[in-house]
């Protein structure tokens, strides 16, 4: 629930937050992060690389790696949150990481 001012600041109403959009919204497999903060803000950018395909004997793949001057990272999401969101965010991942274990031992 979020609270809608209505102006008197003393009082307040509840309006339900609903997330929609997320059939339409692509998911994508990251799996490069990359978090850098400021004063007031973290940005979180996560990433999607693959490895580059080298075939050959191993001596072969060897040299065709020396040949690659970088691996590209493709940049799928940038999210920005205050330090309290960031704070928020770090808790929920934590509960759902816990519970997903406690599933998988099951």
């Amino acid at each position: 629930m979020s609270p809608a001012n209505t102006g008197d600041e003393e009082e307040f109403i509840e309006v339900p937050l609903v997330i929609i959009g997320t059939e339409d919204t692509p998911i994508y497999l990251a799996n490069q992060f990359v978090v850098q903060h400021e004063q007031k803000e973290f940005i979180i950018t996560f990433g999607q690389y693959s490895p580059p395909l080298l075939l050959g004997s191993p001596e072969e793949k060897r040299e065709a790696a020396k040949r690659i001057p970088y691996v590209p990272i493709k940049v799928v999401a940038r999210v920005g949150l205050t330090p309290e969101r960031m704070e928020e965010l770090i808790k929920v991942l934590q509960t759902n990481f816990r519970n997903y274990q406690a599933k998988q031992v099951s």
